[in-house]
């Protein structure tokens, strides 16, 4: 199928060829029929691609002081491959998408073949996207008009912060796509509406649909020309559309208002605020949230979680059905906003030109019959059974930023690459060229030319697709955890027969500095600590959900246990964890973890993510024989009391590029797992163990 990507490295904005979605649990597929391009929105992203680095980092400085970070702790070089990777990842361009739903994925209840639908998926030729960010289109909305709800909602939920009254006087500030909907939402509310903008054209269009235009443009004082219809009382409510860089559109705002005025902001603009404009009108600010309650909120976007109607009355999905529904009713007029109408195919005559001002509202339209193959060939290389090829599942940040540039270095046979929305997995395909992109990871497990499964999708899906990954007789290598909990650990163990090598991205005990510290130790007793200095993840982050990511122990802390269990060489009989607070999922990303070995090793875990990102990331001890050897952030290992041995010093290396390597020549070749499978499992279970300890608060035998 065809879609739209722009290129944050090379500005570009590409019609691209990429496998269409498959339906997945809780969503539905659509087949596109019209798509609107959001101006204002999509013209900031294009802008941004196509400026220079140094232009990028003016842009955002925030980016630029994180960068310099990472530099500080982890090297330059391996800081600017991760700048220009995430740079070389495209980007959807699009989110007010039309069409007929032609697959309903399991739990999207409401939703039927055939339904004419609204959502916020991008401009493609077929989206999958979630139940809660889809509507349906009453019988007399045409497929072009309802191209304005998620754009429309936007608007909308700018109105419900300000709440405005019967009555009221109310500014909206850039009359925009956005601010044309969201004034004539508010004549249709009982309101006077006065617009400003810049533009006499859309001043026009305002004034055809009763609101009351003001063009500064044209010399108007738009302050002393609010102060005067509202007979110097000032607005009841602001709401600022507009994207401008200037502090001089908030100032206004406040200078305009009422005394305990509502001023809302939908755009981007400069924020500097007078404090003396705000205190002595006692006026509020707020910041309206895309379309609504919900917006980016996993469980609710994604999961399928509605909010209570009784306590949230107006989510995004609710908004969407509010604009719709005043589309239908007349209430508001959105087709004469339509500057032009494009065939997909000739897309690029909006894009090129995104900057017009003159435009307000461009249609996409999107031919009868198009392509909905989950696979795309990218390179005609020949693969076959028993060669070693390798297939992907999944294109996130470890893949195109860690695994892929390894593998690709190391002339791995890469024959094809699973992602869900096929944008990414095609991008990867390209640049590494790999053999094929597909939507539909199934195929990789049925594909007789596929010898290993390289599985890096979100931690609740490992278990599961290495099951499915043996069971199809594929090797499998499995980013951590290897599991969430014991029934999935179980169903590992009941498929797994060894025929087969399961390797799973325990990837520290590969690197040069740990091979260093075993060959200095050897199998005795010792004590280690491994200090992780991990950082603060935000709390809404998937990884911290214990259904979805497992949490930071599981999920993280897991690579200390492998690690320790390699350097002391016994396996792990007990755990104690302690951490700064528990959590009602037994959760937490500060703890200290005691480890009892077999052997009578012990050893010290601490993962901590309230430290300082300028201290090192992590921090290897070992003290064993009357020595100690100290590993820093795997870039430096000196030895105390170590004979021959005094420092190793490396760019940063925490072990990938030799595990990848190992792990192709032992597909091709034959062979014992990299890593044993009992200490896999003894890993696996250690990290559960850990949790356990930490809600009973005792020692916890693994």
């Amino acid at each position: 199928m065809k879609q739209i990507i722009q290129s944050f490295k090379t500005g570009e904005t590409i019609l691209e060829e990429v496998p269409a979605p498959i339906v997945k649990k809780g969503h539905v597929l659509i087949k596109t029929t019209r798509s609107l391009v959001s101006i204002g929105t999509e013209r900031m992203l294009v802008e941004f691609g196509k400026a220079n680095m140094l232009q990028k980092a003016r842009q955002q400085p925030d980016r630029v002081k994180q960068v310099l970070g990472k530099m500080k702790t982890e090297g330059v070089k391996p800081t600017l491959q991760a700048v220009f990777n995430k740079l070389g990842q495209p980007l959807p361009l699009g989110y007010c998408n039309v069409g007929t739903v032609i697959a309903v994925g399991q739990g999207a209840e409401g939703f039927a073949i055939g339904d004419r639908v609204a959502s916020n998926g991008p401009h493609a030729e077929y989206v999958c996207v979630p139940k809660n960010l889809v509507a349906n289109i009453p019988s007399n909305v045409s497929d072009e008009d309802a191209t304005f709800t998620v754009i429309g909602s936007i608007g909308l939920q700018g109105i419900r912060l300000c709440d405005p009254q019967l009555g009221e006087t109310i500014v909206v500030v850039g009359l925009g796509l956005i601010g044309l909907i969201t004034a004539e939402l508010l004549v249709a509310n009982g309101c006077r509406v006065i617009g400003i903008d810049l533009d006499a054209n859309k001043i026009a269009i305002a004034k055809k649909k009763g609101i009351i235009g003001v063009n500064p443009a044209e010399g108007a004082d738009v302050v002393k020309f609010v102060m005067d219809i509202t007979d110097g009382v000032g607005a009841d409510g602001v709401i600022i559309t507009a994207s401008a860089k200037t502090d001089e559109l908030i100032a206004d705002a406040a200078k305009m208002s009422r005394k305990r005025g509502r001023i809302i902001l939908v755009g981007v603009i400069g924020l500097n605020i007078s404090r003396a404009d705000f205190y002595e009108k006692e006026l509020t600010f707020q910041v309206s949230c895309s379309y609504g309650p919900g917006r980016y909120d996993d469980s609710y976007e994604k999961g399928g979680i509605d909010y209570p109607l009784p306590f949230v009355r107006w989510t995004e999905q609710r908004n969407f059905k509010a604009i719709l529904q005043m589309i239908s009713l007349g209430r508001i007029n959105v087709n004469e906003l339509i500057t032009e109408r494009i065939p997909l195919k000739d897309f690029n005559t909006i894009y090129s030109n995104i900057g017009n001002k003159n435009s307000i509202a461009s249609v996409l339209e999107y031919p009868e019959q198009s392509s909905a193959a989950d696979t795309v060939v990218i390179t005609d290389g020949k693969f076959s059974a028993g060669s070693g090829g390798i297939g992907i599942i999944g294109a996130g940040n470890f893949t195109s930023m860690t695994m892929l540039p390894v593998l690709s270095d190391i002339g791995a046979p890469l024959y094809s690459i699973a992602s869900a929305a096929g944008v990414t997995g095609t991008s990867l395909a390209k640049k590494y060229k790999i053999g094929k992109s597909t939507t539909d990871y199934k195929s990789i497990l049925n594909d007789p030319a596929v010898d290993l499964v390289m599985i890096t999708t979100r931690h609740n899906l490992h278990a599961h697709m290495v099951v499915e990954s043996l069971q199809a007789g594929k090797h499998v290598f499995v980013e951590k955890p290897l599991a969430l909990n014991r029934q999935e650990l179980d169903e590992i163990l009941n498929v797994y027969d060894g025929s087969k090598t399961l390797t799973v991205g325990f990837n520290r005990r590969f690197s040069p500095h740990m091979q260093k510290v075993k060959q200095l130790t050897g199998d005795v007793q010792m004590n280690v600590i491994a200090t992780m200095n991990a950082g603060h993840i935000p709390a809404s982050v998937w990884v911290h959900d214990m259904n979805t990511g497992g949490g930071r122990i599981i999920g993280e802390a897991c690579h200390y246990m492998d690690l320790i269990t390699f350097l002391t060489g016994s396996k792990i009989k007990s755990v104690c964890m302690n951490a700064m607070g528990i959590n009602p999922q037994s959760n937490t990303d500060s703890a200290s973890i005691l480890l009892e070995y077999e052997n009578g090793s012990t050893g010290v875990i601490n993962y901590f993510a309230n430290g300082s990102k300028a201290y090192s990331k992590e921090r290897i001890e070992v003290y064993a024989q009357e020595r100690t050897i100290i590993t820093d952030n795997f870039c430096v290992t000196e030895g105390f009391g170590t004979k021959n041995f005094s420092k190793l010093k490396t760019n940063l290396d925490k072990g990938h590029a030799a595990q990848f390597k190992l792990l192709v020549d032992r597909v091709k070749t034959g062979g014992k797992s990299l890593i044993p499978i009992d200490e896999l499992v003894n890993t696996t279970k250690a990290s559960f163990a850990a949790i356990e300890s930490l809600t009973s608060r005792q020692w916890v035998n693994v």
